[in-house]
């Protein structure tokens, strides 16, 4: 029987490093994409080592426009058939929408919605053709209500969670599933990288990265539609169904509150 191909973007950190441990442990065959080089190479060898994993890695940044179809390019040379997609590629920023470069806007909306849409889009035909495959998209507890100085982000997260679920009822019927995961601040370098490790909402929530993806992963395996790891990450999730809006904002407002200027400046 031929191994389960799973291709896995934004693999050389994080979320996606930790998620493709899971999957090598079970027998899968490996595409690892993101831009460092070095480290997917790195986690491939680990993985050939550990596991005896089959691996093949591609080194793209995937913010660009036409990422995805030249990914999918690429991909199809060697591996026509996928049977899980990994959308995990992703990135945020925390602070004032009008003092962030624009350019690392609209790179956010690439990554987090533009790349991980398309891609969808190449790889599922042959998923239905086949009648069979899993996605799995990383959303967030951020998907979930708006985000006061980390605007972009948020609303990037809430179209993945809105995305994934519209696809879950299209693709009912059939044996493909649409798993969202959707974690709270996790550790791994995506909170230095978006500067969101100052707010008050990340150190207070924040979990380490191994039972995020155990629960992840097990959500794909049981063709979960939504999965929120930790009470407090799904008891806040799930809490703004029955909160006034304006209140929400308010709540968020104060949980990411920017920096005071520094008396020097």
């Amino acid at each position: 029987m031929a191994s389960e191909v799973v291709l896995i973007t934004g693999a050389s950190s994080g979320i996606g490093w930790e998620i493709a441990e899971r999957f090598a442990s079970d027998g899968a065959e490996l595409i690892l994409v993101a831009r460092r080089e070095e480290k997917l190479r790195e986690l491939a060898d680990r993985l050939h080592a550990d596991h005896g994993t089959k691996t093949r890695i591609i080194s793209m940044d995937l913010s660009n426009p036409g990422a995805a179809s030249e990914l999918h390019k690429k991909v199809v040379e060697t591996h026509p058939d996928i049977d899980v997609l990994v959308n995990n590629a992703g990135f945020g920023q925390y602070g004032k929408f009008e003092e962030i470069p624009a350019d690392r806007h609209v790179d956010m909306c690439m990554l987090n919605v533009v790349t991980l849409t398309e891609l969808t889009r190449l790889i599922l035909p042959r998923m239905i053709e086949r009648n069979r495959g899993s996605i799995l998209n990383l959303g967030s507890t951020a998907s979930f209500q708006p985000g006061p100085n980390c605007a972009v982000y948020y609303a990037t997260k809430a179209y993945v969670l809105s995305f994934s679920e519209a696809l879950t009822a299209e693709l009912w019927g059939t044996n493909i599933s649409v798993t969202c995961l959707c974690p709270g601040p996790t550790i791994t370098g995506f909170g230095s990288d978006s500067d969101m490790e100052q707010a008050n909402i990340f150190k207070m929530l924040k979990m380490p990265v191994e039972p995020v993806v155990d629960a992840g992963y097990r959500g794909v395996r049981k063709k979960r539609r939504l999965v929120v790891p930790g009470f407090m990450n799904n008891l806040l999730a799930f809490s703004v169904r029955f909160t006034a809006r304006p209140v929400i904002l308010w709540i968020m407002k104060r949980l990411q509150p920017l920096p005071s200027p520094s008396k020097d400046s």
